[in-house]
């Protein structure tokens, strides 16, 4: 049953007005809250912790069920484990975890012998022989109320490690180096890098990138190590604002591959790997609206670049060429087939591996370099993911995999690439008697207003009878931007609802790109309402085909998924009881038209410009929420999540929305980590108590939360 708190509740933070008015294209709004902005200001920081006292104190009855829901996803969780070894060079690498410890453990251990490609079987409880700690995320956490790894990288001869560490939450890494055979701190030390540095081939240098004013990621530099930082040399600068870049090491580690794109555009640079100091060249020079990706090779003798581009192939091809003349003659390999999205390629010595996605699923196939032919790796359910991963070496016999569903666990195989056979390496572990068959999971479609088939993903704990016969409680996610598809992925923390009796549902909207590329064109841009009117009408049909009812359907969302989530609450409140918004993007235009703010100019390509066009402005104004919250609706229970270190959607966005809806009577909550970033609290531990309260809410929203 519903345990609500008797007493009579504090009133609801009330902000104060400090108009300011925003003029654009003959357009004159007056923005009552964006003095919230001011991130510095006592009165931004007392109005949040407001808001974060009055969450927790309407939300106090939920208490039991949060520290009930928290015991599930740690009674449930394997918390001393594993994970498989991967090979690389002369050890095996894995990661720990502890019980009552926050966060991983990188570990190594010597190979058996050169020859040995089948990893250890590793057990918490014995001692793994010759085993090394190379960096416990606890000790490095101490003393520090946030910890993220951004980059973690081995030299190829196992001597030295880096590692880049934010202790803000801001994406700002700082990156130390520590020699594996003395133990030793070396003295470089680089600060504010972007994620994702790396050694040379050889160990001399490091590969990182910085980021400009706006949070892009826009340089690359070189560090030799054992030399000052101020010394580092500029590899390359992109100065359009639209393009972010980044650089690694192709797996041959024959190049350093300079990778820059924006939302429509790409461009590649080759640097030889041991001529870092030299001159980069293009694979192919950038035209505007053309992406690609290039992998090396060697196929008799000779480099070849293997190019995933959509260059005239909406849904992309894949071609070969030399690498020393890449913008030559070019061989297909595999031919652009409409509504078959290639995704891309990884090379190997002999043989490679190809991504696609047909009939909204991820799918792999291996690629016979001899005559180009595909070989799709086959899995048994109707709905699962998979993708490759842990693959560093060059020429292995077996090809490391990560698979899962609604209803399997993480698994990672290995596949022998000679007889196809996939190995079983680990499953995860769910404790307390989780048997797979106690879940369903299925496919439906509904009709979206245009008469395009928009798929939706369910699945559901049997024992409460089978989704679609009558109403339940319904938890229906949805995201839809960038292209991003959602998975069907497994989640421990999910279990809290599905044996709860609630069905969890996922919108497969236009602007993702689960239906391949032209799904994602369909929803973005000026087809951007497509995204929306999508997820009103999934719900829309899992109403009038029973599967729910609208007292009982809590939609989510986050980030680009939070502003569905406040377009769809101003499209059709009357359909849900709750909307959950996790760093929700819910105040779009504002952002948008500042170029000013981190990443705004790069979002052109995704959403418009409304700074320099009034068509774009007129569009994204008529369903940004906080815009376009409605003085006539009634509003389901709404609960905002965001973090004040967010550098993606600041924290500005949701606070401005909660205090816009409130003016309209609506019942909005928002809860603001005071020290986290776009990913919400860092920690195992703290990420399950943060799930618990979401989960928690969402339950008591949908009316099934227990005594």
């Amino acid at each position: 049953m519903t345990v609500h708190d008797t007493s009579a509740p504090s009133p609801a933070p009330i902000a104060d007005v400090r108009p300011v008015v925003r003029s654009h294209h003959g357009d004159d709004v007056e923005d009552r809250y964006e003095w919230f902005r001011a991130k510095e200001d006592a009165a931004v920081i007392a109005h949040l912790e407001a808001e974060n006292a009055y969450t927790q104190e309407r939300t106090a009855h939920l208490e039991g069920l949060r520290a009930r829901i928290f015991d599930e996803i740690k009674g449930r969780t394997l918390e001393t484990d594993l994970s498989v070894p991967a090979r690389r060079g002369d050890w095996w690498y894995y990661g720990r975890t502890l019980e009552g410890k926050q966060y991983g453990i990188q570990c190594r251990a010597p190979l058996a012998s050169p020859d040995d490609w089948t990893p250890p079987e590793l057990s918490a409880d014995i001692e793994v022989p010759g085993e090394q700690v190379l960096l416990d995320g606890n000790v490095e956490a101490q003393g520090h109320e946030f910890f993220s790894l951004g980059s973690f990288e081995i030299t190829t001869d196992g001597t030295q490690m880096l590692y880049g560490v934010d202790v803000a939450g801001d994406e700002r890494y700082t990156v130390r180096v520590r020699n594996l055979v003395t133990g030793e701190q070396l003295p470089d030390v680089i600060p504010d890098t972007f994620a994702g540095a790396t050694f040379s081939p050889d160990g001399r240098f490091i590969v990182y990138t910085t980021v400009d004013d706006a949070w892009r990621p826009d340089t690359v530099w070189l560090h030799e190590l054992g030399t000052s930082v101020d010394s580092d040399a500029k590899l390359f600068h992109e100065p359009d604002e639209r393009f972010w870049v980044g650089a690694g090491f192709t797996r041959s580690d024959r190049y350093l591959v300079i990778g820059l794109g924006s939302s429509i555009t790409s461009e590649e640079w080759l640097l030889d790997a041991d001529d870092l100091r030299g001159a980069p060249r293009v694979v192919w020079p950038r035209v505007e609206g053309v992406e690609y990706d290039s992998e090396h090779a060697v196929i008799d003798g000779e480099d070849v670049l293997f190019i995933l581009h959509n260059h005239d192939a909406l849904d992309f091809e894949l071609v070969r060429v030399a690498a020393s003349a890449p913008s030559g003659e070019r061989a297909v390999v595999i031919a652009h087939r409409p509504g078959e999205r290639l995704l891309g390629v990884s090379t190997f010595r002999d043989w490679g591996v190809v991504g696609y996605r047909r009939g909204g699923l991820a799918r792999l196939g291996m690629l016979d370099y001899g005559n180009g032919e595909v070989s799709e790796i086959e899995f048994d359910e109707p709905l699962y993911s998979v993708g490759t991963g842990g693959n560093p070496e060059w020429a292995p016999p077996l090809l490391r995999l990560g698979y899962g569903s609604f209803v399997t666990p993480g698994t990672v195989f290995d596949l022998d690439v000679a007889t196809r056979e996939l190995l079983l390496r680990k499953r995860q572990p769910v404790l307390g008697g989780y048997d797979a068959d106690d879940y369903a999971q299925a496919r439906v479609w509904a009709h979206a207003q245009d008469g395009t088939q928009i798929p939706i993903s369910l699945v559901w704990k049997r024992s409460f009878g089978d989704a679609g016969v009558s109403p339940r409680a319904l938890h229906l996610y949805g995201y839809g931007s960038y292209e991003h598809s959602i998975e069907p992925g497994f989640s421990v923390a999910r279990l809290s609802e599905l044996d709860r009796g609630v069905v969890f549902a996922v919108a497969h909207v236009r602007g993702g790109g689960e239906m391949g590329r032209q799904w994602y064109e369909d929803g973005k841009l000026l087809s951007k309402r497509n995204t929306f009117t999508d997820f009103v009408d999934c719900a829309l049909h899992l109403i009038d085909n029973g599967y729910t009812a609208p007292d009982r359907l809590v939609a989510e969302g986050g980030s680009a998924g939070g502003l569905l989530m406040g377009a769809v609450a101003n499209l059709a409140p009357e359909l849900f009881a709750g909307v959950l918004a996790d760093v929700p993007f819910v105040d779009a235009l504002t952002t948008i038209l500042d170029p000013s703010l981190p990443l705004t100019v790069i979002e052109w390509d995704e959403w418009g410009d409304p700074l320099h066009n009034a068509e774009v402005y007129a569009y994204m104004k008529s369903y940004s929420p906080y815009e376009n919250v409605r003085m006539d609706a009634s509003y389901p229970r709404i609960l905002a999540v965001t973090s004040l270190n967010d550098t993606r959607v600041l924290y500005v966005e949701p606070a401005k929305w909660v205090a816009r809806l409130r003016e309209v009577g609506a019942d909005a909550l928002l809860k603001c980590e005071m020290v986290a970033g776009h990913g919400g609290v860092s920690g195992r531990y703290n990420a399950w108590r943060e799930r618990a309260f979401e989960l928690a809410w969402l339950l008591d929203v949908l009316g099934v939360a227990d005594a």
